[in-house]
């Protein structure tokens, strides 16, 4: 069998794919949208044929790629009958199954984190793929999405550690960089469901967690609600063959922005220009300011258009990114097609310690 962990570094989500390696047929649980362009060259590179995309549950902290995916392959999604997501190709149920090639997902239903959970385990119970049911040394939290502490306690403790011990275990997440753990590792030093754990000690510390809700969820639970499917055409259109964007690997937003990180621009500064679209007190100000960039404020992009040059890729910067995206999107639709957006703007940049001209600690 083929096998591939993925991640997101913005949502620490993991997303896998598997293979059939005789038939080449595949699935992908739980993709990302800003990565869907990613995830697709590496199907088509490794000569598969993604017949589904599988999500654990709908996502608050990211959209799902599936939509993307389905245009770009004609694959498949399925998630949870429970989950109240619309769109979808197939509804499961736990006890059923997902066929690739001669392998098999068995399906069971592990609600808790959100009503509609799923976890998807190989049909040798080798692998078992978690969602936020159970995370290493955790799990998804209860307190919206129709979650559920005591189904948690349950779903995990009778659907994933009834799994044999050595069944390695797939999350949804990591914040730390940890790639998978066992099933006998997580009943045994997990400290919120290990055996040792009762079910009102579980409930009641899942009830006083007290944390704020994802950034991203007034966004991404609507759209996972909806599959992934953006609701403008313009961001829908799946822009994977793209050789407007061969000069750098970027990453296309649900908002339909392209985005390139922080350590790249850091790497390649002198391969492209760095245009600067705050204010000058800003662009003089406490975060600095990129060396080379050339200032070119917002509000006058539009007038000095000749001041960049056309044929050269461009890297637009504000402070958070936000207004680097519009930047964007004013030069694509001024003719300039070799274009990105800075991932996080100024903040990223001095957060991950690059160098700045000007700017304070």
């Amino acid at each position: 069998m083929i096998f591939r962990q993925l991640f997101d570094p913005q949502s620490s989500t993991y997303t896998y794919l598997l293979a059939d390696s005789a038939t080449r047929e595949a699935v992908l649980i739980d993709p990302v949208f800003e990565h869907a362009r990613r995830d697709a060259a590496l199907i088509e590179e490794l000569g598969l044929k993604l017949g589904w995309t599988l999500e654990t549950h709908v996502h608050a902290d990211h959209v799902t790629g599936a939509s993307l995916l389905k245009r770009r392959f004609g694959s498949m999604i399925a998630l949870s009958r429970d989950s109240g997501a619309e769109g979808a190709d197939r509804k499961l149920a736990d006890g059923e199954s997902v066929h690739f090639g001669k392998r098999v997902l068995e399906v069971h239903a592990t609600p808790g984190h959100t009503g509609g959970c799923l976890s998807y385990v190989l049909d040798d119970h080798s692998m078992a793929f978690t969602g936020d049911a159970l995370l290493i040394r955790g799990c998804g939290r209860t307190d919206f999405q129709g979650g559920d502490a005591r189904k948690l306690f349950h779903s995990v403790r009778e659907k994933i550690f009834s799994l044999p011990d050595p069944c390695l275990i797939y999350p949804g997440h990591d914040y730390r960089g940890l790639t998978s753990s066992s099933v006998a590792e997580e009943r045994m030093y997990n400290p919120r469901l290990a055996e040792g754990v009762g079910e009102g000690d579980f409930v009641g510390y899942m009830t006083h967690l007290g944390l704020a809700h994802p950034k991203l969820m007034a966004v991404a639970v609507p759209a996972n609600l909806r599959c992934g499917r953006p609701e403008r055409e313009d961001v829908a259109q799946f822009a994977g063959n793209s050789t407007d964007t061969d000069w750098a690997p970027m990453s296309y937003t649900f908002a339909g922005i392209w985005e390139l990180q922080p350590d790249w621009l850091a790497e390649n500064a002198g391969r492209v220009q760095v245009i600067d679209v705050r204010e000058p007190e800003e662009f003089d100000g406490a975060l600095g300011h990129i060396s080379g960039a050339k200032l070119v404020p917002l509000g006058i992009l539009t007038q000095k258009l000749s001041e960049i040059d056309k044929q050269r890729p461009a890297v637009i910067v504000c402070r958070s990114g936000a207004r680097s995206a519009q930047a964007t999107v004013l030069l694509r639709n001024a003719g300039y097609a070799r274009v990105a957006n800075l991932a996080g703007g100024m903040l990223r940049w001095r957060g991950q310690r690059f160098p700045v001209e000007g700017g304070t600690d």
